[in-house]
């Protein structure tokens, strides 16, 4: 009977009173944490009030959301937010991005690209929602600026590597000189020598004719021969002398050819290389026109704006006196008005139904940002009249061109590089080519 009644407890149901102690044995040790962050944060501003110039989380915000409060806590401490309506700001920028990711997908993200999901992956790190939707254009127009160093170190790379080819050709003709000059100075003392040995034969065969006739004395003939040598040696000397002069003239000729030539090859040089800058500096007042005439362009489709608002004012002034004289002739022109306004509604309706087909087409085919820019400008232009049936390639890149300009597709595809809006007309042109059309 007793280990009946001992058991009895163990098998009994619970009841409500048991989960709500359970549960307030669980939230006593969470309430007691908060408890004391929250007195010890206080305290800590009293005792060293302004510390790191951070705004504190309000209390009630961690006693509403619980959960929700440590994770804005931990992204101003990691990312250095120091302002809290900052954070909520943040916070409601991402919830209100993310509803209407959500709206756009019914409610499935996963149809959306990489590039949309990017201000909820970006979040933790502390980036705004404009700041991870900006990531994309940041790292293009980064890696085009990465391109255009590399192709300017690679133009000095050139420039430098013929700088160089020209000091190495101007140092071979220097040392083709001094082995010219070398052999000419080889080939003088040859001739050199050679005319003194012809002189000593002669001299010695006139002597020997001079003591046969005369019939000398051995003294006489020796004291001779030593006076021709020591006539001979000094000839000798002059020979030398002179042809020492010889070559240090010959020298100093070809010492200021070598200086005249290297000092052409280095203008030569510096041609090129003034060359090489100026077209540089051509290809940088190229831009510069471009942009602006992309400005003129801007300018005069303002200029037209504001001309036909001031027409549209003007009928709209005589529409008024016409008012006065012609009540039937003000109702004719509300009809027709009413006719415009609907036609243009109808054709803005079917343009935003094109483009509404095409975005979600495009979102199917999980398309990136630029595909989407490139698919954007062909509709441009075949919405505007281009009729690219029985077309080659360049005549739909000039239709296109004069149809769609650079400051159109910069408004319509959110980019400031002309450079960048020019490669997108040509790809649409591409695209259109090939055979895009509008959706039906």
């Amino acid at each position: 009977m007793s280990t009946r009644t001992s058991a009895a407890p163990k098998d009994r149901a619970w009841t409500f009173v048991d989960y709500v102690a359970a549960f307030a044995h669980g939230v006593v040790p969470i309430l007691f944490i908060m408890i004391v962050e929250v007195g010890r944060d206080a305290i800590d501003r009293i005792v060293r009030p302004g510390r790191e110039g951070r705004d504190a989380i309000p209390l009630i915000r961690w006693v509403l959301a619980p959960f929700a409060t440590p994770r804005i806590y931990r992204r101003m401490r990691l990312w250095g937010v120091a302002s809290y309506p900052e954070m909520v700001r943040r916070e409601q920028d991402l919830l209100a991005y993310e509803q209407w990711l959500k709206r756009k997908y019914n409610g499935d993200l996963s149809k959306a690209t990489d590039d949309e999901r990017l201000p909820m992956k970006m979040a933790p790190y502390g980036y705004t929602v404009s700041e991870a939707l900006a990531m994309p254009d940041q790292q293009e127009a980064a890696a085009e600026q990465r391109e255009e160093e590399a192709e300017r170190r690679r133009l000095e790379a050139t420039t430098r590597k013929q700088l160089a080819e020209k000091q190495a050709e101007a140092e071979r003709l220097e040392a083709d000189g001094k082995l010219e000059t070398v052999r000419a100075r080889v080939n003088s003392e040859k001739g050199t020598a050679h005319a003194h040995s012809k002189a000593q034969i002669s001299a010695a065969e006139k002597a020997a004719a001079r003591d046969e006739a005369a019939q000398e004395t051995a003294v006489q003939a020796e004291a001779r021969t030593r006076v021709a040598e020591a006539e001979r040696q000094e000839a000798e000397a002059r020979e030398a002398t002179a042809a020492a002069d010889l070559r240090a003239a010959e020298l100093e000729d070809a010492a200021a050819q070598k200086r005249k030539e290297a000092a052409e090859a280095d203008r030569v040089a510096a041609a090129e290389a003034q060359a090489v800058e100026t077209q540089a500096i051509a290809e940088a007042r190229q831009a510069a026109a471009e942009a602006d005439r992309a400005a003129a362009e801007i300018e005069a489709a303002a200029a037209e704006t504001r001309r036909a608002a001031a027409e549209t004012a003007r009928l709209e002034a005589e529409e008024i006196e016409r008012q006065e004289i012609a009540a039937a002739g003000i109702e004719a022109a509300r009809k027709a008005a009413a006719e415009t306004a609907k036609a243009a509604a109808e054709t803005h309706r079917a343009a935003a139904e094109i483009e509404r087909r095409a975005v979600e087409i495009e979102d199917e085919a999980k398309l990136n940002r630029r595909e989407r820019s490139v698919r954007k400008v062909a509709r441009l232009a075949l919405t505007a009249g281009l009729v690219p049936d029985g077309l080659a390639l360049e005549d739909v890149q000039d239709e296109l061109n004069e149809l769609v300009s650079i400051a159109d597709v910069q408004r319509e595809c959110d980019v400031s590089s002309t450079d960048t809006a020019s490669k997108y007309r040509q790809e649409a042109a591409s695209l259109i080519a090939n055979g895009y059309r509008l959706a039906g």
